[in-house]
């Protein structure tokens, strides 16, 4: 069955925090705008899948599975995940090595399987990549939440 679901929330604050699905019967793309750092890499390495100038701006009927996953997988900030529809919904963890790569004038990207301890002691585990800030500004440190575009970041 093809189609999108939209879950909104009446409180203000959780209205930022949408999660919007799409799906093809086979795989389904979970987008959380919020998390989005606007890297670019979905859109120009997959354009007719994703596509910002278009409403949807996800067209899951644009590529074959294995391809949406692939490019999914290259998303930074973790803003695009996916599900196979015939698996239970969950993370799937990284097998290989962590490797940590610098973006220029933008967010330190770690790919692997992280524990984030905060300042309190809170752990949260990430998978796959995760966009930490460099820049200073991110009002969601330490994560990246593209602050380091609006400030002029160089580094």
């Amino acid at each position: 069955m093809k189609g999108i679901e939209v879950k909104k929330s009446f409180n203000m604050e959780e209205q930022k925090k949408i999660t919007k699905k799409y799906t093809n019967g086979e795989v389904t793309v979970v987008w959380q705008p919020h998390v989005c750092i606007h890297s670019a890499i979905c859109f120009k390495q997959l354009p007719q899948v994703f596509d910002p100038r278009k409403r949807p701006w996800v067209t899951i009927e644009g590529a074959e599975t294995e391809a949406i996953v692939e490019q999914i997988k290259k998303c930074p900030s973790g803003a695009l995940s996916y599900y196979m529809n015939d698996e239970q919904v969950g993370k799937v963890e990284v097998e290989n090595d962590t490797v940590v790569e610098v973006l220029a004038n933008g967010p330190l990207i770690v790919y692997g399987n992280l524990t984030i301890k905060d300042a309190a002691g809170n752990e949260k585990k990430q998978h796959k990549v995760t966009a930490f800030c460099r820049c200073g500004g991110s009002q969601n440190k330490p994560f990246c939440d593209g602050s380091h575009a609006k400030i002029g970041f160089e580094g």
